[in-house]
């Protein structure tokens, strides 16, 4: 085993996965719910970027209801951000199954 040749493989891996990150946190993401009526858009960062609401939604009588759509909206974004994620570092690392990866 050539522990230099490993240390050379594991700062290339680090520095793959630096940019990889950078990446996803510059690429979006976007879940619409109810029809289309509440559309939020998330970065592979996991970060929420922006929610859009339909007008034809906001009723003061049923509040929930729409406290239902964005949380519904915002769970489905971050979950097609965290897929996206996952199926970009799994390339970097080559489906080693690095935890927290």
């Amino acid at each position: 085993m050539d522990i230099q040749k490993l240390m050379k493989q594991a700062q290339e891996m680090q520095a793959g996965m630096q940019k990889t990150q950078e990446e996803l946190a510059a690429k979006t993401v976007e879940a619409s719910v109810g029809g289309g009526k509440v559309t939020v858009v998330a970065n592979g960062a996991g970060d929420v970027q922006s929610i859009s609401i339909d007008p034809s939604v906001v009723d003061p009588e049923d509040v929930e209801f729409l406290q239902d759509l964005v949380l519904s909206g915002v769970q489905e974004a971050i979950a097609k951000g965290k897929e996206m994620a996952t199926t970009e570092m799994s390339k970097l690392t080559g489906g080693m199954g690095l935890p927290g990866m």
